[in-house]
């Protein structure tokens, strides 16, 4: 158990403390997320702070933000400091184009996933319904139709009908 006034944490307590892995811990500290010092028998010593930091780091995680965006976040804060409420919801504002970016995806990943895989994996150059002439591949490669980013929402499938099979 942890004292509730000490200021260090080994990595074994941070881990506890925080839900983390210890892999977890130090792959963070490798990639500059999180920063410890060395005592002379050459163990790490976290400040009580990184607490709040590795929750930051996690929740962004969840959110779905890459740890290199987590990273320039957490290195525009003063002298390395942890983020405090007022850096969440400046960084949260900024992260919310994105986030809405990846929900549209995926409620469109959603309504399309019995139909359509996105044409642009497997064999849906061939597929005439949903990308006749494979014109989607003309576009560029990857799933074209999830990909708000590429490709805007619109009306994008033909009826059968109005479909020719391309050729073998």
């Amino acid at each position: 158990m942890v004292a509730w006034n000490s200021k260090e944490l080994t990595v074994g307590q941070l881990a506890e403390r925080s839900g983390v892995a210890v892999s977890a811990l130090h792959f963070y500290e490798t990639k500059g997320l999180i920063a410890s010092r060395r005592t002379a028998g050459n163990q790490r010593r976290y400040h009580r702070d990184t607490l709040r930091r590795v929750a930051f780091i996690r929740l962004s995680q969840r959110l779905g933000i890459p740890l290199a965006t987590i990273k320039d976040a957490l290195a525009e804060l003063p002298d390395g400091r942890t983020p405090n409420r007022e850096d969440w919801a400046r960084l949260s504002a900024a992260w919310r184009g994105e986030l809405d970016d990846r929900i549209e995806q995926l409620q469109r990943l959603r309504d399309d996933l019995t139909d359509c895989i996105g044409c642009g994996c497997l064999s849906l150059d061939r597929c005439p319904v949903a990308n006749p002439y494979d014109r989607l591949g003309d576009e560029g490669p990857g799933a074209r139709r999830m990909d708000t980013r590429l490709s805007p929402p619109k009306v994008c499938c033909v009826t059968p009908s109005d479909a020719q099979p391309a050729a073998r």
